[in-house]
Order: C-alpha cells, then structure tokens, then sequence
C-alpha cells in the first residue's frame, strides 16, 4: 500500500532526522461520502462512472464498494431519470448530448445527498425535467439540487454557471468541535472520516492562546474549530465557494469567537504576509505544493511551528529543501493518513518546529 508515497516519506524522514509514524488507516469500504461521476453512453443506456485511465472511456460504477450506499443509490436512481426523460449524455467526439458529470456528496449527520448535474448548457431550462424526476424519487433524502453550465470542449468537470434548484445552499458537517459548511463548488474531502483525525491531530499541535495563520482553509475545516482557544486565527482562502462555506461557517460561531478571525481573501502568494507575527504557521496546499511568496514569508516570520497538511510527497519533499536550508526550522515529525485505500496515494501531516 503506498509503496512510492512511503518511500519518498522514508528518505525524507531520513534526510531529516524526522519521525515517520505508522499510516493511519480507516475503513477501506463505504467510506467515500464526495464522488464526481463522469455521464455518457446513451439516453436508453447511460453509463455513470469513472474514466479508464488515459482515456474518456467510462467504467460503469453502479454499486462501487468504496461509495457510500446513498452515493450508489443517487446513481441507479438517476440512471432511471435518464432513461425516464430521455436526456442524451455527453459525447466528447461531436461535443453533443446535455449531461456531462454528476457530483454526490453525503452529508453524514442526515444521510441526504447534495447533488450536481453538471450540463453542456449555459441555461438550465433543458434540465428541469431531469431535476423533477430526481427530486422526485429521491424525496427526503435530497439534500439539495443544483444545476452547473459546462458549455465549453474542456477536460475541467465544472463549468462558470450555477442555479440551485432546490435546498440549502451547503452542506453542514461536525468538523473539530465546529460547524463547517460546504457548497457544492467547495473542495472537501472524501475521506472525512478519516479527515477528522487529521484535524484532531491538527489540534492537538496547537497551542491555547496562539496567533494562527492558516494559508489554503478552505471552508475551515481546521481555522474554525480553533478559535475558541486561540488568540487569533487568520483564515485564507481564495476559491469564492470556499469563501462563501467559511462566511456560513463564522455565522455560527459565538460572537467573541468572530471577533478572533481575520479572512484574508484572495490567492495565498498575495495573503503571505498573514504570517508575520504568527505563533503558528497551518498550510493545507494543493498537490503541486506551497506558492514560492508563502514558502519565503513563512521562512521570514520564523513561526514557532509550521503545521504542513500535504497531499503530495513529492512537493512535500521539495519545500522541506527549502524550508529546512536555512536551519531556523526542524522537521520533527510526519504522519501519512490513508484516505484513498488500494492507491498510493497518502495525506502527509507535517510538523516543523522553530530551531
């Protein structure tokens, strides 16, 4: 499992005199609560699944192991919509038919599903009868329903368009004591339960009474369960879906828990100064690793402790190179999470200490 994630984590341990802990793992079925689905085949036929490798070849997925029940059951319940409305998939070779992907996330607490039908339309008047039919059948296990306008020959899964059809406006998750909210255009992740532990890990690095800058948070999954016992928490962010569930999420919080976040909205490189001054340094980057601005500034501002979330071993391992270079930062420990089981793929938490 994670051969090669492993084995870039074993030399960077290595390298750096840090602590490799065991993987953590969860469990390795029923555990995936956010699917995107690829739509194709045809209106009497429709196949709803992932790509084959390398290829826009579906592998129809009705009752994938690794799916939460209600993930599999949105999709043979669609499938039926389909057929009933007679609505064309997606063909990427003529760029034709009207159903392009379709995105389910389970929100745990209700058991109900946001769903996203994402469409070769920038109108959604030519998927109402589709929708009607989902919520429909679906009923109360219908969270919400949104409609997403992809018109353009591209490979990107969302489109510039959104219409919500029907529900609230984001789901609503018990994330490290706090309530975290996710629209549809959010990142989340699909392991949470899993997830949860990496913040609960989080927090258990963090200091009462610090200042925390938290470059990439996101919807805060992490910065919100924080302030009640931090001195301060500034929160970055620049996707507006994840700006919107993190303005949702600071409506919840009692009002002397708002008065210690700052939001700092925009790309991470131009927020970097937020980590002047700060005790704790929390990143949550994309895979391609930490902007080179937020790298610099955090090198600069010497926070007492750097807490790197990292979902690619390989960048983890270039930023430690420089990260480390100068000697005012140690790398202490690294604990990979297991979120995708049966892939190599490893959710890193980092911790650098101030030397």
């Amino acid at each position: 499992m994670a051969v090669g994630a492993l084995g870039v984590l074993r030399e960077l341990a290595c390298s750096s005199g840090a602590l490799l802990d065991p993987v953590v793992e969860g469990a390795r079925e029923s555990f995936r609560v956010r699917a995107r689905l690829a739509v194709r085949g045809r209106a009497s036929s429709p196949k709803i699944g992932i790509f084959q490798q390398d290829s826009h070849r579906i592998v129809d997925v009705p009752s994938c192991v690794i799916h939460h029940p209600r993930i599999n059951e949105t999709v043979r319940v669609l499938k039926d919509c389909i057929r009933d409305a007679g609505v064309a998939p997606y063909v990427d070779a003529s760029h034709r038919g009207l159903l392009r992907y379709l995105q389910v996330v389970v929100e745990r607490g209700s058991g109900a599903v946001q769903v996203v039908l994402v469409c070769n339309d920038a109108v959604a008047e030519s998927v109402l009868p589709l929708a009607d039919c989902l919520t429909d059948r679906l009923g109360p296990r219908l969270h919400s329903l949104w409609w997403n306008g992809n018109p353009e020959r591209t490979n990107v899964i969302f489109g510039p368009h959104w219409q919500r059809l029907s529900g609230p406006e984001a789901l609503r998750e018990r994330i490290g004591g706090a309530a975290v909210f996710f629209p549809p255009g959010a990142f989340g992740q699909s392991n949470l339960d899993l997830a949860d532990r990496i913040v609960a890990a989080v927090h258990g690095l963090v200091p009462d009474g610090a200042v925390v800058a938290e470059a990439y948070a996101g919807c805060g999954s992490f910065g919100l369960g924080l302030l009640a016992r931090a001195r301060e928490v500034r929160l970055n962010e620049d996707n507006p879906h994840g700006l919107r569930g993190l303005e949702l999420g600071l409506a919840e919080r009692p009002a002397h828990e708002r008065a210690k976040a700052r939001v700092l909205a925009g790309d991470a490189s131009a927020c970097a100064a937020m980590f002047d001054g700060a005790d704790v340094a929390l990143v949550d980057p994309p895979r391609r690793g930490l902007d080179a601005a937020v790298l610099e500034t955090i090198m600069a501002a010497r926070p007492r402790l750097l807490i790197y979330v990292s979902c690619g071993p390989s960048s983890l391992s270039r930023d430690c190179q420089r990260l480390l270079a100068d000697g005012a930062l140690r790398l202490r420990r690294l604990t990979p999470f297991a979120l995708f089981p049966y892939t190599e793929h490893v959710e890193t938490l980092a911790l650098f200490e101030a030397a």
